[in-house]
């Protein structure tokens, strides 16, 4: 036996335990494992995802900022005038020895009626009583819901919504149908800006058949704080998806950017529309939306949003430019919380 090798038998635990640990790295570094090309093609695909250049639209109107209230109606006038000015109430008469009338009133020894007179009456008495008592109810309640909602305007309970809709290129005539609407809004005024929001989920109710994906969420929050912070991360969130804007609206200043296309990059297969709203409600506006049946009733819910209740908005598509693309890659990889209707 050769002197290295009766070293080796002889040599201790830790310095054999080295030795086949360099050997296995010797072993393991010299045989070629190979990849499948098709992990090869998804992982270039994906990279080159992340790495699209893509336009973008936005307009924006509104803030959590409450308008100033009204001042509330003084009672001073009709309260005044019984502190001064006015006129005395009247004092009890006692005239002569009637106590004002003496007691003509009770018609002789008949008191004026009869039994059957007497239950006409009462009956007349208790239909006056019910009408009464319905017309009474039908106040307290109206008198409730108009409470209900004066509370909701004027507490600082805020819901943010989001709904987000994938489109096939085959609906490409809402960018120039968003691009139009944006162009025009009036956003200086609460009915100009319920009247954006409603002409975009509009254009997004016309084509339902181009609907392909879906994510939606809505969340109430305790305070305005907390829901301009929410809708700032969700703004900001969608935002990130695209490189340029090249078309925005906010409070009413237009800015339009030019953008060139990328004559390689693959043919479009989405566009993705995105509506924020922030309201006064002091519940969520809906559910889960998993269904074009579901998004239909959502989309409805926010185009028929009260003036009063609608305090912000941001509408958001991409791509934006003509001939500009977003890729089914780019779907999977920048909008993975999308479900598929």
């Amino acid at each position: 036996m050769s002197k290295p090798f009766s070293r080796l038998l002889g040599a201790t635990f830790p310095t054999k335990l080295s030795l086949a640990l360099i050997a296995s790295y010797c072993l393991l570094n010299s045989v070629s494992v190979p990849v499948p090309s098709s992990f090869k093609s998804q992982a270039w695909r994906f990279e080159q995802a992340a790495l699209a250049q893509r336009s973008g639209g936005r307009s924006r109107g509104g803030s959590f900022n409450r308008a100033p209230s009204r001042p509330s109606r003084s009672s001073g006038g009709s309260s005044g005038g019984s502190r001064g000015g006015g006129v005395a109430p009247a004092r009890p008469g006692y005239g002569g020895y009637g106590y004002g009338g003496g007691y003509g009133g009770y018609g002789g020894y008949g008191y004026g009626s009869s039994v059957g007179g007497g239950l006409f009456s009462l009956v007349a008495l208790l239909a006056v009583g019910g009408v009464g008592l319905v017309l009474w109810y039908l106040i307290w309640a109206n008198r409730g819901k108009k409470f209900a909602g004066s509370t909701e305007l004027t507490n600082d309970i805020v819901t943010v919504s989001k709904i987000q809709v994938a489109l096939l290129a085959q609906g490409k005539a809402i960018q120039t149908q968003l691009a139009k609407i944006v162009e025009t809004a009036d956003l200086d005024t609460p009915e100009g800006r319920q009247h954006h929001v409603q002409e975009a989920a509009l254009a997004l109710l016309r084509m339902p058949e181009n609907w392909s994906h879906v994510q939606a969420a809505s969340e109430t929050v305790k305070s305005l704080n907390e829901g301009e912070t929410l809708f700032e991360k969700w703004s900001i969130l969608e935002r990130t998806k695209y490189t340029e804007e090249t078309l925005t609206n906010v409070g009413g200043t237009i800015t339009r950017k030019d953008y060139s296309i990328n004559p390689e990059k693959d043919p479009a297969s989405y566009i993705v529309v995105t509506l924020l709203v922030g309201t006064a409600d002091d519940q969520p506006l809906f559910q889960e939306v998993r269904t074009s049946e579901a998004l239909k009733e959502v989309l409805t819910k926010i185009s028929s949003l009260s003036p009063d209740y609608l305090m912000i908005f941001e509408v958001l598509w991409t791509p934006q430019a003509e001939g500009d693309s977003l890729t089914y890659d780019e779907l999977l990889t920048e909008y993975s919380d999308m479900l598929q209707i």
